[in-house]
């Protein structure tokens, strides 16, 4: 399997990084599991060169926990109680461009990366490989550099020297917003809309509002063939 790739962005010399970091980095995990925060926690706790200096399980006491603490990198779920991780990284990126964010998630990359780095992520890591590669991306982010794996640089590559990315349909699944993919998906897994409103705490209203949005977006002449056209995404590992 190839090894993950740094992205270059703002490189400085590693040599001038190592001497730059005489105190340690402050690192904010966001994770709306409290599980995920300790172990990450006790993690980082083993690398002198990071300090946790804060937690939050939500949108807003990310929000709360970054101005307060002014970390240097936020370790972000994509999925919070109560609103979208991509979403808390747009956020920041107007109110603290400083600050660098480090997506951590259990959703695949092929789905989530190229949105997350869009959104203003320094960083993608699948949480199943967290252990190993975490303590290189924040090292790579604070380098001024952006990590991602081989695999995710090289599709953003093609598409970049193919005028844009792929899509399927009017709209194409690129279109849709994150929500709006996170109920494609689960509408292709087989989920009715009331298991969905559940997964996600949303109304059945609301979830049928963001299906006809789906069905709109993608061109989709009736719900029956957003089943399918989901079913056929879900099907295909993208």
């Amino acid at each position: 399997m190839a090894g993950p790739a740094k992205l270059h962005w703002l490189t400085v010399p590693a040599s001038d990084y190592l001497e730059a970091m005489t105190t340690s980095a402050r690192i904010l995990l966001v994770d709306d599991h409290a599980i995920v925060r300790q172990g990450l926690a006790l993690l980082l706790a083993k690398h002198p060169e990071f300090t946790v200096c804060g937690e939050a399980g939500s949108y807003e006491e990310a929000l709360a926990a970054a101005d307060a603490l002014q970390p240097d990198v936020a370790l972000v779920d994509v999925t919070l109680k109560d609103r979208n991780g991509l979403e808390l990284i747009r956020e920041w990126r107007e109110r603290q461009p400083r600050l660098r964010a480090v997506v951590l998630s259990m959703h695949d990359e092929r789905e989530y990366a190229e949105r997350a780095l869009r959104a203003g992520a320094r960083g993608y890591v699948m949480k199943e490989n967290a252990d190993e590669v975490v303590v290189e991306a924040l090292h790579t982010v604070l380098r001024g550099e952006v990590y991602a794996s081989a695999e995710v640089s090289a599709r953003m590559l093609r598409q970049l020297a193919d005028g844009g990315p792929e899509e399927t349909g009017p709209g194409g699944v690129a279109s849709l917003t994150e929500r709006e993919l996170e109920i494609f998906r689960a509408l292709g897994e087989g989920l009715t809309s009331r298991k969905i409103a559940e997964r996600f705490g949303l109304s059945e209203r609301t979830v049928e509002v963001h299906r006809a949005n789906i069905k709109r977006k993608l061109g989709c002449q009736d719900s029956a063939q957003v089943l399918r056209e989901a079913v056929r995404y879900v099907e295909s590992g993208i």
